[in-house]
């Protein structure tokens, strides 16, 4: 058997559970903002509501861009599992702390307000990206 062959069927089982690791924290953890959230963006995206879809669209993202850094730069499963529910967690409570500071925001975006949703996603996605970079390890030698 070829090095490339004998390579994909030694790592792709690896990639297969990593991979599934990293989206279940990833629905888990939106479920948990869906929950959380002051106002129910499913329910307003179903009745049409463009602000709430960005705002959960970004918020999703948000999430998955902290777990993509750890999925590239985790050693191990349970590395990936541990720095991924820290980073989750931070997120979530950076969520809420965003949520809080622009006070007024959901019931703009339950009139359907783009402005509002546009600083939210943004505010959302810029903290998902510095987290990202700080549990970013290139070299794979954790602290």
């Amino acid at each position: 058997m070829g090095g490339e062959i004998g390579a994909f069927v030694e790592g792709f089982p690896r990639f297969m559970i990593w991979s599934a690791s990293a989206g279940a924290m990833v629905i888990a953890a939106s479920t948990i903002y869906v929950l959380l959230t002051p106002w129910k963006e499913l329910a307003l995206v179903k009745e049409g509501n463009a602000s709430a879809g960005v705002a959960l669209a970004s918020a999703v993202g948000g999430l998955a861009i902290p777990i993509a850094s750890t999925l590239a730069s985790s050693i191990s499963l349970f590395d990936l599992l541990i720095w991924g529910a820290i980073a989750l967690i931070l997120q979530l409570m950076v969520y809420r702390l965003v949520d809080l500071l622009l006070g007024d925001v959901p019931a703009r975006i339950e009139k359907d307000e783009m402005g509002a949703a546009i600083v939210l996603a943004g505010t959302k996605l810029s903290s998902a990206m510095i987290l990202a970079a700080g549990l970013w390890d290139p070299v794979l030698q954790r602290f």
